[in-house]
């Protein structure tokens, strides 16, 4: 039975997952998972692309970017708009009799992670660019009269 056990686990840790940024904070996602973030300006059904991931793992390899992960993206789709608890906010000054009681509720969207993949494009582009812009230096010329 323990052997079972431990195939479970070792199976859980091959799949694939990625760390990406969004909405000012970190999230781990999982393909076909839901997760609810803070509102996008999107429709149901709507597709959405990051492109701020900073950790893949694949079955075998862990690639981790600096900051991000060049060329890797993660698919969603805008599964619906909702909002989250309602959470009360109390604010009293002591020996003052002021006294403040507020509520608040998060606008939230709920996402399906679709695809996570790496496109492993040519990064040749981006030293093309560089040397360009060493040629196209500009030239200070001082007439000595």
């Amino acid at each position: 039975m323990t052997n079972s056990k431990n195939s479970s686990k070792n199976s859980k840790s091959n799949e694939l997952y990625a760390i990406a940024e969004t909405s000012g904070q970190q999230f781990w996602f999982e393909v076909n998972r839901y997760y609810d973030i803070d509102r996008l300006n999107a429709k149901e059904k709507d597709k959405i692309t990051l492109e701020k991931v900073l950790l893949l793992k694949d079955k075998d390899s862990i690639t981790l970017g600096k900051p991000y992960v060049e060329n890797a993206k993660i698919e969603l789709e805008v599964v619906s708009h909702k909002r989250d608890k309602k959470i009360l906010v109390y604010k009293m000054r002591p020996k003052k009799k002021t006294r403040r009681k507020m509520g608040h509720r998060q606008e939230l969207t709920r996402v399906m992670v679709k695809s996570i993949s790496i496109g492993k494009s040519a990064p040749k582009s981006s030293s093309k660019k560089e040397t360009v812009k060493k040629e196209t230096k500009p030239k200070s010329e001082k007439s000595t009269n």
